[in-house]
């Protein structure tokens, strides 16, 4: 397997393979590119959008600038949705946004896991895990999203939390159910 046949199926990898590095690259200057738009060239960020990204949903997808990914060909994000300020997505595993979601400024969402220790760590070997995101979910400010994690609405997630909860914290934890017509404030 090549390294990233390895780090798309979830196995260890080097970090420093020159395939990935350059692809790492590529995707650097483009995501440069985008955040170089003018904000009202509304097309034309979409347009790039849809070529840097593995899917875009056909309805208002909208990401502020500036905007950051690892590789953005393993991001799929659904119809109607929405970040803020400064999204953060290191997508060496698969990262899906379903429909209808918003986030807040700053939001980050990392796949790529590494060793704690130190001598491990420094062989620039590393294993990614998928990140899951379900429809009608909203993340709001400066949440961090680890590795390996399906969510609903989250603060500092380091495990699942189940659909239709309120949950907040860190770690974060479920609150309250949220029923179908309520309102939050």
């Amino acid at each position: 397997m090549t390294e990233k046949e390895k780090m798309l199926a979830g196995e260890v990898y080097s970090a420093t393979d020159p395939e990935l590095l350059s692809e790492l690259n590529e995707v650097k200057d483009a995501i440069h590119r985008y955040n170089a738009l003018l904000p009202s060239q509304l097309s034309e960020r979409l347009q790039m959008l849809k070529a840097l990204l593995g899917h875009v949903g056909d309805d208002e997808v909208f990401i502020n600038q500036p905007f950051y990914c690892d590789y953005g060909k393993h991001i799929s994000v659904g119809h109607h949705f929405f970040a803020n300020f400064n999204l953060t997505i290191l997508d060496e595993a698969r990262v899906t946004i379903g429909d209808d979601c918003f986030f807040g400024p700053n939001v980050s969402i990392y796949t790529a896991c590494h060793s704690t220790d130190p001598t491990e760590r420094n062989t620039r070997q590393e294993w990614a895990r998928p990140v899951t995101i379900g429809h009608n979910v909203w993340i709001g400010g400066s949440v961090t999203i680890l590795p390996g994690v399906t969510i609903g609405a989250s603060s500092v997630v380091v495990s699942d939390i189940p659909s239709g909860t309120f949950a907040v914290g860190n770690p974060c934890r479920v609150v309250r159910t949220i029923g179908q017509n309520e309102k939050t404030r």
